[in-house]
């Protein structure tokens, strides 16, 4: 998952000024839209309010009693979740009025409609769509001198356009009310202040960030539209399997329709309606391999035939479960971290925000999923032990030990005492299950990186064969990086450290925030959609609960 680097962004002011150009404000609100960041677990308020907004200070002299408030939540059942919001909300602007002033109703409040229809159409979600606040803002709208609108549908309408705000500002950037838990997710969520949100939105008269959305969920939402377009169009006809692989040279009426489904993909540049698997469909059918997660051969097979077959509204669907997923991940400034995502099986290590490099890496099985979680990197352990574990012992170890009674010698393992429990456990060499150096950072899941002596199942496409822990394809280079700021660990004693007889603990000196996630769909770093398989089916579960 190729995340650029992840900044933090925000619906923009909406001020009371009307002078401001029109072009300004419509421009300001386009840059809020979206965010996207990865970052340690722990909660941070993301919204730091501007004590200094008074009623003095905020260019208006229309109030209401706080009683109306009361009887308003009463009346509208939908906004009693954010009753506490409003009430802070309010009595900090001595109940003054946040989207109407003296000359009638602000710009700003129209500008926030427009954003929220937009989501509304974009993702096909009318949950938060209100009709009656959409029929008062068109009367306010028609701008008729000689009619004359009461005080009660004024009130009305500003109290609507908070509790829009509440609903819009807590789906789209905290995300739909979901046990994250549930679903097997145990990153914290991220947390919005959706009172100090609002304060900064109406208040700031510049493109501040705010809101902690991130540039990955800006790429992917930008899909959206297209998939929901070309989900519309039924231009995608089923494609047959293949009795062999079509390659460069090969003709067949197939690769009609394969250029078909590539050049409405977008990886078509141009159809020519020939036959002939050209040279062009070669560089098409690389690209959707890359995009895939396919081997990227050019070669087309029916792995490749089985993706081009998967519906459009199904990529649809896939698209929308991981930018909810996006939604729940925590803010985050520019910073050192590690991230996993499991179904790409890739870690990608970043500096300053900035992506240094990519590493293969091997995850748990269906049967033994790999955690979705967060942590921090504390410990580098060279020529590790492996204590064997109790499951493994009882599965493999024990059968193995009844057929060869110099099973353990032959394995390079020994039985020790922990704690006075027994305990076999693998010395360290090259043939170690956890090879020559892990990566630890402490967690309730026993999960770590580590090394392995298995190289050869890297160069799969797919590849979840461990029992949770995460293998890394190139641990060498994980350590020199981790360690780079000690001048002590050369190369050479790096080499060294990997090839002792006893495990050597080496804290590191600040520890590395990791991210393990689970993302099915997202944008890399060239704007090309990837998508890749369900393999713990943990797409299914959220489907169930989003649709």
């Amino acid at each position: 998952m190729q995340y650029s680097q992840w900044h933090i962004s925000t619906i923009p002011s909406l001020s009371y000024i009307h002078s401001m150009s029109k072009a300004l404000i419509v421009s300001s609100i386009l840059i809020a839209l979206f965010f996207f960041s990865c970052k340690n677990g722990k909660s941070r308020k993301p919204v730091v309010r501007d004590t200094s907004i008074t009623t003095s200070t905020s260019f208006n002299n229309l109030f209401f009693d706080s009683v109306k408030l009361s009887a308003f939540l009463l009346n509208h059942p939908e906004y009693q979740n954010f009753t506490q919001q409003f009430n802070d909300f309010y009595q900090d602007r001595n109940y003054a009025y946040a989207w109407f002033d003296s000359t009638g109703l602000a710009e700003q409040a129209l500008n926030f409609n427009n954003l929220q229809q937009n989501y509304i159409s974009s993702f096909s979600d009318s949950s938060i769509y209100n009709a009656l606040l959409d029929s008062l803002l068109q009367s306010f709208q028609q701008k008729d001198a000689s009619k004359k609108f009461v005080n009660t549908q004024v009130l009305e309408t500003e109290l609507l356009l908070t509790g829009q705000f509440f609903q819009y500002a807590a789906k789209v950037y905290k995300g739909s009310d979901i046990d994250a838990a549930e679903l097997g997710w145990f990153i914290p969520r991220k947390k919005i202040d959706l009172h100090a949100l609002l304060d900064s939105t109406l208040q700031h008269k510049s493109a501040e960030t705010y809101a902690p959305q991130n540039s990955q969920y800006k790429r992917l939402q930008e899909y959206v539209q297209t998939y929901s377009r070309l989900s519309k169009e039924n231009g995608f006809d089923s494609i047959p399997s293949l009795k062999k692989s079509l390659r460069k040279g090969d003709s067949s009426e197939i690769v009609l329709t394969i250029k078909k489904h590539l050049q409405l993909l977008g990886d078509l540049p141009q159809n020519d309606g020939s036959a002939i698997f050209d040279t062009t469909l070669v560089l098409a059918t690389k690209q959707y391999q890359r995009r895939m997660g396919l081997t990227e051969d050019g070669v087309i097979g029916n792995k490749m035939i089985a993706e081009l077959n998967v519906p459009i509204k199904q990529r649809l669907r896939q698209i929308l479960i991981n930018l909810e997923r996006l939604r729940w991940m925590p803010p985050e400034k520019d910073t050192n971290y590690i991230l996993v995502n499991i179904p790409e099986f890739m870690m990608h290590v970043y500096d300053s925000g900035r992506l240094q490099f990519n590493i293969n890496v091997i995850v748990g099985t269906a049967a033994n999923n790999t955690v979705i979680f967060s942590d921090r990197l504390q410990y580098v352990v060279f020529s590790p032990y492996w204590n064997v574990p109790e499951s493994i012992v009882r599965g493999e170890i024990l059968p193995g030990i009844k057929k060869n009674p110099n099973y353990l010698a032959k394995h390079n393992m020994e039985i020790v005492k922990q704690a006075s429990v027994p305990v076999i456990r693998q010395l360290p060499g090259p043939a170690n299950s956890l090879g020559l150096v892990k990566f630890l950072f402490p967690n309730n899941y026993n999960i770590y990186f580590h090394d392995t002596p298995n190289r050869n199942l890297f160069s799969q496409s797919s590849r979840s064969f461990s029992h949770g822990c995460i293998r890394i394809a190139e641990p060498k280079k994980m350590a020199q990086y981790l360690l780079r700021t000690d001048s002590s660990w050369t190369n050479e004693k790096i080499d060294s450290a990997m090839h002792l007889k006893k495990e050597k603990w080496v804290p590191l000196k600040k520890s590395v925030p990791v991210f393990i996630v689970y993302f099915t769909a997202w944008v890399d770093k060239d704007g090309q959609l990837n998508f890749r398989k369900d393999i713990y089916k943990h797409d299914e579960k959220m489907a169930m609960k989003l649709f």
